[in-house]
């Protein structure tokens, strides 16, 4: 107890505190009772920033409630001071928050720490900015909507404050920026708050351009790229109530929107959304708790999974009947989407013309290339990876090349890498630099898995002399792109925008995403190919896109048809037979032999659990926070699987045998994931 503390008295009102401690251990996952001065009174509100004395030394952390006496019989600690009286735990922020960490066998405050940015105190005690016109935004315009039969009444509940719950399928050449702003200017109109998340800022920056059209300083965009005092100021904005719209990237699920009313995501099934701090959320989970009337104590708010492609996890929410479909009909679909052909990458007919043999194309792909920009317009050649030779194997027994360190990809940068003993290379993940050599046969040289972006682009420029060609990808790319004859090379993810569409697309190396052993393999390729055709004009306009793949293949075919809906059926119903997420719930136990096994003896698993494993560690997983290569032995991984109805029984007991590690004092590298994003 400080000094100062201990010379005043407690506060006559509600003398105690019930505090959230910034431990971040399993054990310690409760709240604790400290007792308020009466000098501190005024200050230490619900949601206040304080510092306490915890063990012996000082520690964050929030007032989550005041109470008018504790249960603990012996005596209080004292609140060593208030940080800010800014409360910035709301009561809805925290009942979310306990729901993800419940929900993902996470500890509160590691969720909290996700939730709410670190405080900049210039910021907060700046003068508040001037309110803003809080005049009705106008209705959208039901026209922009007469491709999907049931938007009408999607805007109308969202206009009348009513929380509808629906999974949109994007039409191919949408402006989705712009259908998302609808959707929140009818949200708006019916007096209530809307939180819009998107995988990235290329993304962001679209609807965010969308939204100000007609909401203009109602709108909040939040994202990863903005400093500490722009983030802070900004969402001190939203938790003040001066704004009612929040754009952002994942962390923006958890904004403290006032009187939330609709949560709009974007592409639930891209990477990016992918969670890489503890306990690991997606964002689309975190939503829909949001929406449940539970999570949030009130009505709950209206949702809107969107996107040109749909995940097997929004799947089982439509086939639950929990979400409805908000879908075009299939003639208005053919009617939008462009001419598509499969051609298998084997094909010989590429030999037919000596420039088409320098690109590596196909004839019907050359052709579509050569007519698109005939008629003077762009051509979009898709690439699995940026760089210039971006997947190694040794040259001698092809053995994959990984990082020694971290298990990462290496990649070459240039040719002569190619052509040179132990040639040097660098990790995609963690950045080193090493002289290669085999780890199984001890070769010195290396060869090539695929081509990336800029050996294409060098060899598309002498296939087709004097076009010009753009690269996009990586931390060079392009949002946005003129109309007019040229050839853009892009990965996925990359490709900027073209008013009119694109006259042709054409994806090549397509194996690279097609041969992953991972569970989401054939759900992410159907994902970035129709992201990629969506950009391309109708048939009737022209349009064409050749995949160069085996049409054989169901993702192709879905392709072909154009059947987001149809193919995440079908995953859904695969994994159902196989009894893989998200028909049952799942959770990774990743760490070395002796972190996961002494973890897996003190769990206590529900009797419809079933334990897999253990396995290596899946190549494009992350090593769990505290491994190293070189000193802390190989990386497993177990998996424990149980029917969804018996999920939180399997999640219960994974925290409580993290409880037990935590006490024990255990720090080896370990990592859990409910439901984790690669399963391989």
């Amino acid at each position: 107890m400080s000094p100062r503390a201990a010379t005043t008295a407690p506060a006559a009102h509600l003398p105690v505190a019930s505090v959230l401690v910034m431990l971040g251990l399993s054990h310690l996952d409760r709240l604790f009772d400290y007792e308020v001065g009466a000098d501190q009174d005024a200050d230490a509100v619900p949601g206040a920033r304080v510092r306490v004395r915890f063990a012996g030394r000082l520690v964050d952390g929030f007032v989550v409630d005041r109470l008018a006496a504790s249960d603990h019989t012996g005596r209080l600690g004292r609140l060593d001071r208030v940080v800010s009286p800014e409360p910035v735990l709301t009561p809805e922020v925290f009942a979310l928050c306990r729901a993800v960490a419940d929900r993902y066998a996470g500890t509160l405050t590691d969720v909290v720490r996700l939730a709410i940015p670190p405080r900049h105190g210039r910021t907060e005690t700046a003068t508040p900015p001037a309110s803003v016109d809080r005049q009705p935004p106008p209705a959208p315009d039901p026209a922009d909507w007469a491709a999907y039969p049931a938007a009408g009444s999607l805007l109308t509940a969202l206009s009348s404050g009513g929380a509808p719950r629906a999974a949109w399928q994007a039409l191919p050449g949408e402006d989705w920026p712009a259908r998302i702003a609808d959707l929140a200017a009818a949200t708006v109109a019916g007096g209530r708050g809307v939180i819009v998340v998107v995988p990235d800022q290329r993304d962001l920056d679209r609807v965010e351009a969308a939204c100000r059209v007609h909401l203009a300083d109602r709108v909040v965009a939040l994202s990863a790229g903005l400093g500490p005092s722009a983030r802070y100021r900004r969402w001190l904005r939203v938790l003040r109530g001066d704004a009612d719209v929040v754009l952002g990237t994942r962390s923006a699920a958890f904004a403290p929107v006032h009187d939330l009313g609709l949560v709009v995501v974007w592409d639930d099934g891209d990477d990016s959304l992918t969670e890489p701090r503890a306990p690991y959320p997606h964002p689309r989970e975190v939503a829909v708790l949001r929406s449940a009337a539970g999570a949030s104590g009130s009505g709950g708010s209206g949702l809107v999974l969107a996107g040109i492609a749909r995940t097997a996890e929004t799947q089982v929410l439509v086939a639950s009947g929990w979400m409805h479909d908000l879908v075009a009909d299939r003639s208005t679909v053919r009617d939008r989407m462009p001419r598509i052909r499969a051609i298998s990458d084997d094909d010989r007919t590429v030999a037919r013309d000596p420039l088409a043999r320098v690109a590596r194309l196909p004839a019907i792909a050359f052709d579509a290339a050569r007519s698109a920009l005939a008629a003077q317009a762009p051509v979009l050649v898709s690439v699995p990876r940026r760089g210039y030779h971006p997947s190694l194997a040794c040259a001698r027994c092809r053995t994959r090349v990984r990082c020694r360190r971290c298990h990462g990809p290496m990649r070459a940068d240039s040719a002569g890498a190619l052509r040179e003993a132990s040639p040097t290379i660098t990790c995609g993940w963690c950045g080193r630099h090493e002289s290669f050599r085999c780890v199984e046969c001890g070769d010195t040289h290396l060869r090539a898995t695929s081509s990336g972006a800029r050996r294409t682009a060098e060899e598309l420029g002498k296939a087709f002399p004097g076009v010009p060609v753009l690269t996009s990808g990586g931390d060079q790319m392009a949002d946005r792109i003129d109309p007019g004859a040229r050839l853009v090379v892009a990965t996925p993810g990359a490709e900027p925008v073209v008013d009119g569409g694109y006259g042709a697309a054409i994806l090549v190396d397509t194996w690279a995403q097609l041969d992953r052993a991972d569970l989401r393999a054939g759900e992410q390729t159907f994902r970035r190919w129709t992201a990629v055709l969506a950009g391309v004009r109708a048939a009737a306009q022209g349009g064409t896109a050749v995949v160069v793949a085996d049409a054989g293949l169901p993702v192709v075919q879905a392709v072909i048809r154009w059947d987001p809906v149809g193919f995440a059926a079908q995953e859904l119903s695969q994994r159902s037979e196989l009894g893989l997420p998200p028909a049952v719930t799942m959770v990774s136990v990743d760490g070395t032999e002796r972190s996961v096994a002494a973890f897996v003896d003190t769990v206590e698993l529900p009797p419809e659990a079933e334990v897999l494993g253990p396995v290596d560690l899946p190549a494009d997983a992350r090593p769990p926070a505290g491994w190293d290569g070189e000193t802390s032995g190989a990386l497993t991984r177990i998996l424990v699987r149980t029917p969804r109805a018996h999920g939180r029984a399997l999640v219960t007991a994974l925290k409580a045998a993290q409880v037990h590690r935590s006490a024990a004092h255990d720090t080896g590298p370990l990592r859990i994931q409910v439901d984790p994003p690669t399963v391989g």
